[in-house]
């Protein structure tokens, strides 16, 4: 019967471990919907998709009108007017270029945007984790003045039988003064982080947020080697860095086609008056061109291709960098995580170990008075203990999700 229970238990902390995760997902789908700064990042990267269309489009034709105030007489006759219609093509591949350009800033920009996602899911998540933990305060600490009353009254009744000191109804009134005060700071914390909780997901902030009974258990899922791995490879900064490097590349290739020539067509016409006493008096003429431009002046294309490759080593340095920093911040977080187990391991046990004592502490005072003291001291150990264990658990799952924000997860 016992094994049955026990069985049912942990199913159902299961259950309802996952249905507390759940709620955590919806509360990350409603900010990835309405948070204002991640909306700019993305409009950001629409913008940048504009451009692309700008410069693959060909230079506007001009178009030219020319009437002569004195007609210039030919043998065919007058010429009355003119109309003159230039089109410019550059060189093969050169629009392009430019287009490649723009489209790898815009891949750059969209990776800025899933970084900013990736950063504010982090966000969602530690403040959830902070709510948590000032959550399980409040309620232990509450749980703990219900004792401290209970303990309160019974020195009373000791105090009434002559078998304890006055002594002991004024410690645990300090006590109790210790804990009001603690909860009243909780409280504070308790509305300052659900402000900015509410405001990361950009709802009201008088909205409620579901908190469950016990934080879930997780473990980082990946090895050491995979995540720092995953980190240089799918790191969202790093990714963005990539496509600026790329960009830079396709700007080289374009300063080697701007060093080509232009190609120009056109078409002129002439219209002729009747008065020409050719053959051919009063026909209207016509006249197709074609030309290019001769880039002479090459010290500002090769100074487009030198900027090229300068900016792009520039870039290829900024993420050696990065990666450095993402490195760094990596072990420090992964020590941070491995901490944090063995913080709850720890006072796990040591939650029980003060438990026992108090019972056996109780046991002596009810019998002869004894001890009163080492009880309020011991069930300060056990507020500690039981605080820290459910900080510790929030500060495992904080760490593993800035390892996750850390592999662009």
């Amino acid at each position: 019967m016992k094994t049955k229970i026990i069985i049912l238990s942990i199913i159902l902390a299961f259950s309802s471990s996952l249905f507390a995760q759940d709620i955590l997902n919806q509360y990350l789908e409603t900010a990835a919907k309405n948070n204002p700064a991640l909306k700019a990042k993305f409009n950001e990267y629409n913008a940048s998709l504009e451009k692309v269309p700008q410069v693959g489009a060909l230079p506007d034709p001009t178009l030219t009108f020319g009437y002569f105030a004195m007609p210039v007489e030919t043998k065919n006759g007058p010429q009355n007017l003119k109309v003159s219609y230039t089109q410019m093509f550059p060189w093969f591949g050169t629009l392009n270029s430019k287009e490649d350009i723009f489209v790898s800033a815009a891949k750059s920009k969209y990776e800025d945007f899933e970084d900013a996602k990736s950063k504010l899911f982090f966000d969602v998540k530690s403040t959830y984790y902070d709510l948590y933990y000032i959550k399980k305060g409040i309620d232990i600490t509450l749980e703990n003045i219900t004792i401290l009353e209970t303990f309160k009254r019974l020195a009373l009744i000791k105090i009434e039988a002559g078998t304890a000191s006055g002594v002991d109804e004024l410690r645990v009134e300090l006590e109790l003064n210790d804990l009001e005060n603690t909860l009243a700071l909780l409280k504070d914390k308790w509305f300052v982080n659900t402000v900015k909780f509410n405001n990361l997901l950009n709802v009201d902030n008088n909205s409620d947020i579901q908190i469950p009974e016990t934080l879930w258990i997780d473990d980082i899922k990946f090895s050491r080697q995979a995540i720092i791995d995953s980190l240089t490879q799918n790191n969202h900064q790093l990714k963005s860095l990539d496509f600026m490097k790329e960009s830079f590349a396709h700007s080289e290739h374009l300063g080697k086609k701007q060093g080509t020539p232009n190609i120009i067509v056109g078409v002129d016409y002439t219209s002729i008056g009747k008065s020409g006493v050719s053959p051919d008096a009063g026909k209207d003429a016509l006249l197709f061109k074609v030309g290019i431009t001769i880039p002479l002046y090459r010290k500002k294309y090769s100074a487009m291709v030198n900027e090229a490759q300068i900016q792009q080593q520039v870039v290829e340095d900024k993420k050696q960098n990065q990666v450095n920093v993402l490195e760094t911040l990596f072990e420090k977080v992964y020590s941070e995580y491995a901490d944090a187990n063995r913080r709850i391991t720890l006072y796990e046990k040591q939650s029980e170990l003060a438990k026992r004592a108090i019972k056996l502490l109780e046991n002596e005072y009810a019998n002869n008075g004894k001890n009163f003291e080492e009880i309020l001291r011991m069930e300060r150990k056990v507020l500690k203990y039981s605080i820290d264990l459910e900080k510790a658990r929030a500060d495992k799952q904080a760490s593993i999700a800035f390892i996750n924000y850390l592999m662009g997860m």
